[in-house]
């Protein structure tokens, strides 16, 4: 659909002409119903765009989508990933050759049922995977391939590389490969895990059902609650009626992938470095093969008990602990660089809490302009949340932006509101929000925007944990723990648990743990001071099941090592990568920056000259979106 369809006249509906005279005035209003419903339809579609983004929960590396199209050799317009034909072993074809970097593309064919393959085609998984060819030009310092999750499940590692690989590599050492791929179900690999096949509007129609977080108004649980049970109903049977995918993606499954990539790449053993939700594949890896690791960066982790027995508790223990350094590093910045200074600490958590009390009563209105939006919008009380829970995992980035948005509200004055988050890196046009064709599960998509699967989050979420049965009653209880174990976010991240009411499909392979094993090499565990999803005791409590695991602790605020720039920590990441050296235990390492320091009058953080290390950690820091599935959007 093409928004400027808004601007156009309405098209007419043709009717017979042997009928044309017989038409009786209930025929009439029954056209002019059809006429206002499409009217309000785009007129929605519209206002979603605006008011939606998908940023992941536990998918911590930035993506910003690159402009390049890349043809059917690599270079020029149109590039297709179904012009890179699948094979049972790894072909590598030249790709995105536009871009700073040695790119090779491949497409894996592998089995959807590990534990029963079958050549059938319907029973086949084709995996897109990308590789980031070495800088180093001496073949003796040759080390080999570094694989790396972005986190999701759902998130696209080729897009994370194009955007980023560069200063991933840049850490881990140009004489590394960097190698990626999408999961299955995921991106350009197929099948996808796509819940609304047909058209990419039935889901923005679905948003517009969104009654906001569960403590905006009296009701909104149950109303959640229900919602979720009728997505988790429909999108099984959509997905189910053309593949067994559900069954088949499992993070068991992924691993399995991993390996299979890995062996057919003639690495031995594996060198990894996953983030959040890559930390939970990781793990699964090292427990399952534990004497295929040679080295591994669990960067921001996920619970492994946790995750496997879906509880999902703990993942919000220094939830707090990040908002409370937004009124600390408030107050030190000052009036000219904290929208929301007041004299002490204290004073700036007042004011917050005095905005959410009004606005969940007092919606703010941003009134329609030829800047946008289209159509007059409110600000309310689940969107402020949304916004502030989004903001906790990239502080550097975004503390001081959203201080001011929170004046501007005060003042009703939504257009910094609406500015934020339509800004590139908070949000974003849906996925073929403006096209009449859809791209079927089975072809695998090329362009930017499409890369993200948002639907891969609870299929793999929910399968990795024990089954979901629970009551509304039951569910309420829940709720109720998480907002007591953080107010800041606790409303909003209930969204996790949330998502796997009503889920029925069970994994066919799932390894229930315990994730721990006594690896070929010690990993690295790598934690912030205080990370918004997974803390720094989700760390520790990994580590004990690893033998000789070392936790490294980056003083810091927000979600993996990368929410704030650390040369240190970069060093031991590149350290550990190089020759295997662990840091000593106990070993903290202080970030670059602090929150509102580095976004004072919009300067450039990056530095001029010097170290390309530390240019590379600040690039990861400030650049891009930090996913959160669940933030501004279910």
């Amino acid at each position: 659909m093409d928004l400027k369809a808004a601007d156009q006249p309405l098209p007419t509906i043709p009717v017979s002409r042997q009928h044309e005279q017989h038409e009786t005035r209930g025929t009439l209003k029954i056209r002019w119903r059809i006429l206002l419903f499409a009217t309000t339809l785009t007129a929605a579609l519209v206002w979603l765009h605006n008011n939606f983004s998908h940023p992941s929960s536990l998918w911590p590396l930035p993506v910003s989508r690159p402009s390049q199209q890349t043809g059917e050799n690599g270079e020029g317009e149109g590039f297709s990933w179904v012009n890179i034909p699948p094979s049972t072993s790894i072909s590598w074809h030249p790709c995105y050759i536009s871009l700073d970097g040695v790119y090779e593309c491949a497409r894996l064919d592998v089995p959807m049922d590990w534990l029963s393959p079958s050549p059938d085609p319907s029973s086949r998984v084709v995996l897109a995977i990308v590789r980031l060819r070495a800088t180093a030009t001496n073949s003796s310092d040759y080390r080999g391939s570094v694989f790396f999750n972005p986190g999701g499940p759902g998130g696209s590692g080729i897009w994370s590389l194009l955007d980023h690989g560069r200063d991933l590599q840049t850490i881990t050492g140009g004489n590394h490969d960097l190698v990626t791929w999408d999961p299955r179900g995921v991106g350009a690999s197929v099948p996808r895990i796509e819940c609304w096949p047909a058209s990419p509007q039935d889901r923005l129609v679905w948003d517009l059902q969104d009654p906001g977080v569960i403590d905006a108004h009296p009701g909104v649980l149950y109303d959640a609650f229900a919602r979720a049970g009728a997505y988790s109903k429909t999108c099984e049977r959509n997905i189910e009626k053309e593949s067994a995918i559900l069954q088949h993606v499992s993070t068991t499954s992924h691993a399995r992938d991993l390996l299979e990539i890995m062996t057919q790449l003639g690495e031995e053993k594996l060198k990894y470095w996953g983030f959040s939700y890559g930390t939970v594949l990781g793990g699964t890896f090292a427990s399952i093969y534990p004497d295929k690791v040679e080295r591994m960066v669990n960067d921001g982790n996920v619970d492994y008990r946790e995750w496997c027995l879906g509880s999902y508790i703990n993942f919000l223990h220094d939830t707090d602990k990040v908002m409370s350094a937004f009124y600390d590093f408030c107050h030190k910045a000052g009036p000219l660089r904290c929208g929301l200074y007041s004299s002490t600490p204290e004073q700036i958590k007042e004011r917050l809490e005095s905005l959410s009390k009004t606005i969940r009563v007092h919606p703010v209105l941003v009134g329609p302009s030829v800047d946008g939006p289209e159509m007059p919008e409110l600000v309310t009380y689940s969107k402020v949340k949304r916004m502030l829970s989004t903001a906790l995992y990239q502080p550097i980035l975004r503390f001081r932006r959203v201080s001011y948005v929170l004046a501007a509200l005060e003042r009703a004055d939504g257009r910094p509101y609406y500015e934020y988050t339509t800004a590139d890196g908070l949000g974003r046009k849906p996925s073929g929000f403006c096209s009449a064709e859809t791209i079927p599960p089975t072809v695998p998509v090329s362009g930017p925007g499409e890369e993200d699967t948002d639907d891969a989050f609870p299929a793999v979420m929910c399968t990795d944990a024990e089954i979901f049965n629970e009551t509304v009653a039951e569910f309420k209880s829940y709720a109720d723990r998480l907002l007591e174990i953080s107010s800041a976010a606790g409303a909003v991240q209930v969204a996790f648990r949330l998502s796997c009411v009503g889920r029925t499909v069970r994994s066919k392979w799932r390894f229930s743990g315990p994730l721990q094993g006594n690896t070929s090499h010690p990993i690295l565990f790598i934690a912030n001071m205080a990370d918004n999803v997974t803390p720094l005791i989700s760390a520790r409590s990994n580590s004990l099941g690893f033998p000789g695991s070392v936790v490294l602790v980056q003083n810091s605020y927000g979600h993996t090592s990368l929410a704030a720039p650390s040369t240190c920590t970069a060093k031991h990441i590149r350290g550990y990568f190089q020759t295997g050296q662990l840091p000593s235990e106990g070993a903290v390492c202080e970030g670059d920056l602090d929150p509102f320091q580095a976004m004072f009058a919009e300067e450039d953080v990056e530095s001029e000259g010097g170290d390309e290390l530390k240019k590379a950690v600040e690039r990861l820091s400030k650049e891009g979106r930090w996913a959160s599935r669940f933030q501004m959007h279910r």
